[in-house]
């Protein structure tokens, strides 16, 4: 490697053409970083005490050998975010000049002929920078002077735009610009072919532009290790159509999240979104890919990202799916990616059938939704979903799909019929998040011709003003205040509206007669209106369990029949039968009132904890096991089910048990034998049980 100091516009004179390589990022900086380098170039060209301006390191290393005709073309590792961004303000400012030469060197002819083009060459030969796929068309066209093409590069062309914005602003002092661009340093940073390892560079520069995403450096992985002949075939043949399928906006801000959900599939573990790049560089190089070879790794990415797409971008094809999909993406239900995503491939492949695909997208839309209303965490939905596949029989998907729904216990539960209508009935559903989401969903279930439920808006019945009129008190009588509050926006009191402002604050009778009011409204959550004499409590009541049923239709829950669901019951579930009875320990009164005393504390911990006796021991669950107690003469023995190493233990009282036969489960051992130690074993227990539910985790 050799590193020098050099001034950019000389060091674009004398090089004979930059190519970004096909596995480089495409051109992603914004307005930010275009406006940070206008301000640094102006600031430095109107104050003569600045002399230079360093904006950061080229890194490159050359395309091949040269000869004496011409200099091989340099290949840009790092730096192709600086290059591109002031080649654009070069030709926006040799636009801008025409004829002038504000100082020396700065006229249009001249900003084209030294760092734009080579005037003496031809064809691609003849431009300084080539970029990669759509950003080459366009920047070419601009530094060429030639109408843009059709497809053009968008940040290209938004760049562009801003700096003959700030150029125009400028028109009387560009002079300075011209200054400051002359002020420019960069770091030359020519690598060797023989002794340095592009790869490794790149992954250790800390560029001063936009940082590298996860799938930078993963395309990077996979591409610029290889030969350039499979380089070019691979990128042409999978990457740049996917990258095309998801557009150019999408894949700067979906890929990531999209390879998060790949690597979800493929390893069973979730990957944090910063760490992605390390979990992809551990899946390629595990064994069973290793030999099945790069490019069956990167048309696997391909398949799968065709998939993404079609849910998460609206790509689908199947209107049904299609809907779906975008309802799943109006709950924000990004977790349950990984799990569609094996759906979708076994669709496709001919496991799952379209209509089950169809109901299985609809039952992960409603337990999302329910549990919404029912207001229960989310913290643990991710885990839920990237372990949903080990419980598929695929010789009886559905089925299978539906019976895990039905058996996943406490805190990851399907909510019921009247756990789910008596929340719906009672929850603030105005301020809900998907507010627009569950009022189309409500007017659409059932039709083929679907209402644009976007072009109307959201009506409370009885009115939200707190200065209400004498007529609504009146008719919601001496209680008028409490019946607000507490009604106000739950779902008997909502509806849809074309006529919203000229409701108003109007009584009932006038919002069900007027012209465009209840009585003439097309909708299906109006039915009923019209028939009603008042609004007052009992009607928003009666209203409210209506259309709580009609939502259990909407947002269904999975059924089977009981001796199917008996079926997929764990075994240990239809074996059990145990109680306190049967532990001869727990009769005698000392260790008797130690567990009493530990397990009314434990099952206050969380509400989703369970209690369960077992032959030889009592288990405490979330889902799982998370403190067994072992009850003995004198003692309780208790098993956390964690890792010893995850456990905070100042006292050092736990044992690790790890790798020891012993009834329980878990690695940590700690013994309970006096009740003023009960608040510090519960401390211990209480690690075990955030760690099973996830620690409040992300969604």
């Amino acid at each position: 490697m050799k590193a020098t100091e050099a001034k950019l516009l000389a060091f674009l004179k004398k090089s004979p053409q930059f190519v970004i390589p096909i596995y480089q990022r495409t051109y992603s900086w914004t307005e930010r970083e275009c406006r940070q380098l206008w301000d640094d170039i102006v600031r430095a060209g109107s104050d003569d005490a600045i002399s230079v301006h360093f904006i950061g390191s080229i890194v490159y290393i050359e395309a091949g050998l040269s000869q004496v005709s011409h200099q091989a073309p340099l290949l840009v590792i790092d730096g192709q975010q600086r290059l591109t961004t002031v080649t654009i303000l070069l030709a926006a400012l040799a636009e801008a000049l025409g004829d002038d030469e504000p100082i020396d060197g700065f006229s249009a002819r001249k900003l084209r002929n030294y760092y734009l083009l080579n005037p003496e060459e031809s064809g691609d030969r003849h431009y300084k920078l080539l970029l990669s796929q759509t950003d080459k068309a366009t920047l070419t066209s601009i530094v060429g002077q030639q109408e843009l093409t059709a497809e053009r590069s968008l940040r290209i062309v938004q760049n562009r735009a801003l700096f003959k914005d700030l150029i125009a602003g400028r028109q009387s002092h560009l002079a300075a610009i011209c200054n400051g661009l002359a002020k420019l340093v960069v770091v030359d940073i020519a690598l060797s072919r023989d002794q340095d390892n592009p790869q490794l560079i790149f992954e250790s520069m800390n560029s001063t532009g936009r940082e590298l995403s996860q799938a930078d450096l993963i395309r990077n992985f996979i591409l610029m290790g290889i030969e350039p002949g499979l380089q070019t075939s691979l990128y042409e043949q999978f990457w740049r159509p996917m990258e095309i399928s998801f557009g150019q906006e999408a894949y700067n801000t979906h890929f990531d999240s999209f390879m998060r959900h790949y690597l979800t599939v493929k390893t069973g573990e979730i990957p944090r979104l910063d760490d992605v790049y390390e979990a992809f560089k551990g899946h390629a190089r595990s064994p069973k890919i290793s030999e099945a070879g790069v490019e069956a790794l990167v048309k696997d990415i391909r398949d799968i990202a065709k998939f993404y797409c079609a849910m998460a971008l609206g790509a689908e094809n199947d209107l049904a799916l299609k809907v779906a999909f975008h309802d799943l993406r109006e709950l924000k239900v990004d977790v349950a990616y990984p799990f569609l995503l094996e759906l979708y491939q076994d669709y496709v492949g001919g496991l799952l059938a379209r209509e089950e695909f169809l109901e299985a997208v609809r039952l992960i839309e409603a337990y999302v939704f329910r549990r919404a209303i029912c207001a229960i965490p989310t913290n643990s939905l991710n885990k839920t979903f990237a372990t949903f596949t080990k419980a598929l029989k695929k010789d009886r998907y559905l089925e299978s799909i539906k019976a895990h729904f039905l058996l996943m216990p406490s805190y990851r539960r399907f909510p019921n019929e009247d756990e789910f209508k008596r929340d719906m009935q009672t929850r603030d559903l105005y301020n809900f998040r998907s507010r627009s989401y569950w009022l189309r969903r409500f007017e659409n279930h059932g039709r083929k011709e679907r209402v644009p439920v976007d072009e109307y808006t959201i009506e409370h019945i009885m009115p939200q003003n707190e200065t209400m009129s004498d007529a609504w008190k009146s008719a919601l009588g001496d209680e008028w205040a409490r019946i607000q509050q507490t009604y106000l926006h739950t779902l008997g009191n909502l509806t849809l509206t074309g006529y919203n402002s000229e409701y108003s604050d109007r009584s009932f009778d006038e919002k069900r007669d007027m012209d465009g009011g209840f009585k003439h409204s097309p909708l299906k959550v109006n039915a009923g209106l019209p028939e009603l004499e008042s609004w007052n409590e009992n009607a928003i009541k009666s209203r409210a369990a209506k259309l709580a049923a009609q939502a259990t239709d909407v947002w269904r829950a999975p059924a089977l029949p009981v001796d199917v669901l008996e079926a997929y019951q764990p075994q240990e579930a239809r074996t059990a039968g145990y109680s306190i009875e049967d532990h001869p320990y727990l009769l005698s009164s000392s260790t008797r009132e130690l567990f009493e005393a530990f397990r009314k504390e434990v099952l206050t911990l969380d509400p989703c904890v369970t209690e369960e006796f077992l032959k030889l021991y009592v288990a405490y669950k979330a889902e799982t096991n998370f403190v067994d107690v072992v009850p003995q003469a004198k003692q309780l023995r208790l098993s956390l089910n964690m890792s010893f190493s995850d456990i905070t233990d100042p006292r050092g009282i736990c044992k690790d048990v790890s790798g020891l036969g012993r009834w329980g489960n878990g690695d940590v051992e700690v013994r309970f034998n006096r009740i003023e130690e009960l608040p510090y074993i519960v401390g211990l227990v209480r690690q075990s049980l955030e760690q099973q539910l996830g620690n409040g985790g992300d969604v």
